[in-house]
Formats: structure tokens, C-alpha cells, sequence
């Protein structure tokens, strides 16, 4: 089965979830690599004042993406986020998405991220000034409430519909419950069944089996994957060949892993620069090792001190295994 945002068709059901310091350009085609139908980039605030930093710089390159090119956004006033959407669409966006899903505190202290569901009035009026300002889909990621007594996830989601929203995204928490307890697949179930725009779950799907559960449990259009993706990329073809066959997929040999992990490094090295992209690199190394139950050679890779001893580093790792 593919999904079908506006007028795109994705290749399968499966989209990386944005994540702040973690999907940016090497890691979104690695991914995409590796089986997602989709990958959107990391928050970018709609605050003009940031965008010409080296971090949004980095963030906002989307040159030689390949796949369709999704933008994650971020902000709490209307007419900001309607510039920040068409500044990215000018810049190689494809779609736009809205972030009212990050419950981090430093973003909703300025009333961004899933800080907004308390206030559905301004959430519709960003809707609509973003869904208003460009050509482009507009999708948008959200959580089921702020917190256990205020669920309102249908009611946001069905002002999403009204305003235009191509696509919606729903983690299965509240921004009280952060990243902590059970994702609530049956509140995603009830808000798929209240509007009739493609839903995507996401939330603690970590296994084909898993996958396949949230689909059946909660009839939603596709899967979101973020976190268990961190140090295995490979989560998306082994989803899609279990959804297609019911059969796992053999995992990555080590030589694969060997190629994979290397050419991550180098990719984050080149796009970077060696020294930042040295510091970027230490979290992904660490999670394909953690993945790969080797916790004392992330704590010696963490240690290094150039990108050169990176290199030198994985390649010994692989040599000796």
C-alpha cells in the first residue's frame, strides 16, 4: 500500500520522523536508502533572525535530496510561519509541515510545538496562513493532547481538515507524558476515524511485528518512525518487506553494516566539515554500536578528537570483528 500526500505518491507507507539534530541531509538519505517512503527535516523556527545561523544553514539544504523534499516548521504566529513556509518552499521544498508535536521545553515556552494544542483557536488561524501562503501540501504533526485530562486530538485534527491540512502525523502522547509509558494507539484509532485526510501513527514502532499492529489496530494511512531508526536504519525495509511478504528480512551483515556505517561517517564528515562534523557523528556512531551491544568502543569513539581517528576508529572496529 502507498500513501498519497497531495499530489505525491509516496513509495510505501513509511516516513522518518523530523527530529531535531538527528534527520538532517546524510541521515534522510540514508534512510530513504534504507526504505522510507519519506524523510522530513529537522525543526526549523520561523523566526527570520535564526536563518542565516550555520545550524539552519545546514538545516535548510536540501541540494541533491533525493525523494520528495519535506520541511518541517516551527513558531507560533500566523504570518511568521506563513514567511517561514514560503522562504523553505523558494529553497527546494516540496511540502511543508507544521510542528505542534515537540514537547520540549524550550520550545513551548515560546508557545511553539505541542504547546499550541492548548489554544486551537491560534492553531487554526496558523493553519490557515500557511495552507494560504504556498502551492505546496501542507501536513501537520501533533500529539494527542497536553496532557491525560485534555485529549484533544480529534479536535485538532478536525480543524486540520477544515483549514486544508494535507496530511496529519499524530505521536501517540500527550506533551505531559513526553516520550514515557504506552503510546495511545487506541486515541490515534479515534482520531483516524474523525476525519477523512491521511493519518500517520507514530509512537514506539520499533519492530515489523509492531508495525503491523498499528496498522490493523488503528486503520491509519502510514507509520512515522523516529527514534527506534536511531543507529538502525535498516528498520524500514525490514517494516516494508514484513507488511509485503509476513517474513522477516535477514538483518544487515557485518560488511554491510561495515559500508553503511562508514559511509554515514564520511557523508556527516563532508557535509559538516571535519570538526563539526566529527561532534555530529560521535551520537550516530554511538547508537549503531549501542545497537550492535558494543558499549565500551562508543565510549573510546567519544574520545576522539579529530575525524580522521574517527575513521581510523571504525575501521579498526571492522577489522576486528
Amino acid at each position: 500500500m502507498t500513501l498519497k500526500i497531495g499530489p505525491y505518491h509516496l513509495d510505501n507507507q513509511l516516513i522518518v520522523a523530523p527530529m531535531a539534530g538527528v534527520t538532517d541531509l546524510p541521515f534522510r538519505q540514508l534512510c530513504r536508502r534504507l526504505g522510507a517512503g519519506l524523510a522530513v527535516s529537522e525543526m526549523l523556527s520561523s523566526n527570520p533572525l535564526v536563518w542565516a545561523t550555520e545550524k539552519s544553514m545546514a538545516r535548510m539544504d536540501h541540494s541533491s535530496e533525493s525523494g520528495i523534499r519535506s520541511v518541517q516548521i516551527a513558531g507560533c504566529e500566523p504570518e511568521l510561519m506563513a514567511q517561514a513556509a514560503q522562504f523553505n518552499v523558494e529553497r527546494g521544498a516540496q511540502i511543508i509541515d507544521i510542528n505542534m508535536g515537540c514537547p520540549a521545553k524550550k520550545v513551548n515556552k515560546k508557545l511553539a510545538g505541542s504547546a499550541l494544542l492548548r489554544h486551537p483557536d491560534l492553531v487554526r488561524q496558523i493553519l490557515h496562513a500557511v495552507v494560504n501562503a504556498v502551492e505546496v501540501p501542507v501536513t501537520l504533526k501533533i500529539r494527542t493532547g497536553w496532557d491525560p485530562d485534555n485529549r484533544n486530538g480529534v479536535e485538532i485534527a478536525q480543524i486540520a481538515e477544515q483549514s486544508g491540512i494535507a496530511a496529519l502525523a499524530v505521536h501517540g502522547r500527550t506533551r505531559q507524558c513526553m516520550y514515557k509509558g504506552e503510546a495511545e494507539y487506541d486515541t490515534i484509532a479515534a482520531i483516524k476515524r474523525s476525519v477523512s485526510i491521511p493519518v500517520i501513527a507514530n509512537g514506539d514502532i520499533d519492530s515489523p511485528e509492531k508495525a503491523k499492529f498499528v496498522l490493523d489496530h488503528t486503520g491509519v494511512d502510514g507509520l512515522m518512525i523516529g527514534r527506534p531508526a536511531q543507529g538502525r536504519p535498516w528498520i524500514f525495509r525490514e517494516i516494508q518487506h514484513y507488511l509485503a511478504t509476513g517474513e522477516h528480512l535477514a538483518p544487515p551483515s557485518l560488511e554491510e553494516r561495515k559500508e553503511l556505517m562508514t559511509g554515514h561517517l564520511e557523508h556527516l564528515h563532508a557535509f559538516y566539515g571535519d570538526e563539526r562534523g566529527m561532534r555530529i557523528a560521535r551520537k550516530h556512531v554511538g547508537w549503531y554500536l549501542d545497537n550492535q551491544q558494543q558499549p565500551e568502543l562508543r565510549r573510546q569513539f567519544n574520545a576522539l578528537d579529530s575525524a580522521c581517528a574517527q575513521r581510523d576508529a571504525l575501521a579498526g572496529f571492522f577489522e576486528q570483528h
